[in-house]
């Protein structure tokens, strides 16, 4: 029975799981933490992804790494980085993000040229910041490769091996220097960021292009980014959407055309199939929950039972989820604020709802940025940590006015990557027929006044801060 590995290299954390390649079974699974912060070691990966294997990528058949998108690993002329790893959510490169904006014409520009406007999480923001910021460093930059490129590279022998740093076009699309449109680099605007110098890129492989084999002989799958995997690992179908809720939250769909939306909100990727994935990302998400739960003092669950107890609205508590800054809308230096609170309305429940209305009411947003794109949305299909509370989608179905399905609890980014592997050992023009998870089905409300009332509130405490 031939096997596969799947590794998501998230922000926090390395999880691999091990599938029958011919079903797409999880036969085993593992984890290991990664370090905290904005910048890190891309070593800590690869000792991370070594621990979530605990020996079983020696055993399978083909493995492929989904990570992190945008991250900058500027490697020296002999393969070893210069400096720590610059990760997404890093926001010191916003300044660079819209000088970057301004030089090539405005956002129109960009938009044409890599179908994404550049704001902080983008790679080319970050060459940009390095090159202002640390010239040394940039001076020594030889190569730039995003966090999964690092990570396949090393599964394939790494620097001194012989092997060829590659990558993929999903990951490449969110570099802001691959055209998903061309299906190539503009090694101008890699120039442009760093201040003329031209680093080596990664050759960008097709869906189940190979990038060579590992020690004990597996083939290496050209991996993609996360949100790629997502989609792969959730067989997404037309009309479907995702709204992820993990670290940041993002909003996706898959697409048969590119999109170059000049508001930068929607960045025009790519996706692990030869399709498009055009994608909207928020910096908060999950961590919305998980801080309100502490400044309550309560766990997870119990914010999840005092969101119930609230009525719609909140008792017209508005909570601006932007306690990390924000990329969408690009308000990196913005801070979380609560508004409309008075004497009776200061509750426990009401906090709680309102940091679920919040977090959902920032994606509610997003969802409508796709849908200016005319990405079709027929279904909501929501994942990541926070859908985890039974509560989440009850009130996302009223916010969003529309069915949500939640699938069962699942690494559906490990799960995408194992599929891409399975789909490289089999070599055939269409990823293999995985059966999607069973899910609960969440309907819209009969009565979409309070929904409706919710958007409302939230647009208009925004507009009234920002």
């Amino acid at each position: 029975m031939p096997t596969v590995a799947g590794v998501d290299s998230s922000t926090q954390s390395c999880k691999v799981v091990v599938c029958d390649a011919d079903t797409g079974k999880v036969l085993h699974r593992g984890r290991a933490a990664h370090p905290e912060g904005t910048e890190v070691p891309p070593e800590a990966w690869w000792r991370a992804l070594r621990t979530a294997g605990g020996g079983l990528l020696e055993q399978v058949d083909a493995v492929a790494v989904a990570g992190q998108q945008h991250g900058l690993v500027a490697l020296d002329e002999d393969g070893r980085p210069v400096r720590d790893a610059l990760l997404w959510n890093d926001t010191r490169s916003a300044r660079a993000a819209a000088d970057l904006v301004a030089e090539l014409g405005g956002p129109q520009a960009w938009a044409a040229a890599v179908g994404t406007v550049p704001v902080a999480a983008l790679t080319v923001a970050k060459l940009r910041w390095l090159a202002e910021h640390e010239p040394r460093h940039a001076d020594r930059t030889a190569r730039v490769l995003l966090p999964h490129d690092w990570l396949t590279w090393r599964l394939c022998g790494g620097p001194g091996s012989g092997a060829e740093p590659v990558t993929d076009r999903g990951d490449a699309s969110g570099t802001g220097y691959w055209s998903p449109a061309d299906g190539a680099y503009r090694h101008d605007l890699v120039a442009l960021a760093l201040g003329g110098r031209t680093p080596q890129l990664p050759r960008v492989l097709g869906p189940y292009e190979a990038a060579g084999r590992t020690a004990h002989g597996a083939l290496v799958a050209a991996g993609t980014g996360d949100n790629m995997g997502a989609a792969l690992g959730l067989g997404l179908g037309p009309g479907d959407v995702v709204i992820s809720l993990g670290t940041s939250g993002t909003a996706f769909a898959r697409s048969a055309r590119p999109t170059a939306d000049p508001t930068g909100a929607v960045a025009g990727y790519a996706d692990a199939t030869g399709r498009f994935l055009p994608l909207v990302c928020t910096l908060n998400a999950a961590r919305v929950l998980g801080s309100t739960a502490r400044m309550l003092g309560v766990g997870l669950d119990d914010l999840d039972r005092l969101a119930r107890a609230a009525e719609p609205g909140s008792g017209g508590l508005v909570l601006l989820p932007y306690f990390g800054g924000e990329r969408t809308p690009n308000l990196p230096e913005a801070a979380g604020s609560l508004q409309g609170l008075r004497h009776d309305n200061a509750t426990p429940p009401n906090l709680a709802r309102a940091a679920v209305e919040g977090m959902l009411g920032n994606m509610a947003e997003a969802l409508d940025q796709l849908r200016a794109q005319d990405v079709e949305a027929r279904r909501v299909l929501i994942i990541g940590g926070a859908a985890r509370s039974p509560v989440v989608g009850e009130i996302a179905a009223g916010i969003f006015g529309m069915p949500v399905t939640v699938p069962e609890p699942e690494e559906y980014v490990a799960l995408g990557a194992a599929r891409q592997a399975a789909w490289a050992l089999a070599g055939t023009a269409e990823p293999p027929p995985w059966p999607v998870a069973a899910a609960r089905e969440v309907s819209a409300p009969a009565d979409a006044a309070p929904g409706r009332r919710i958007r409302e509130a939230y647009a208009a405490a925004r507009a009234a801060m920002y």
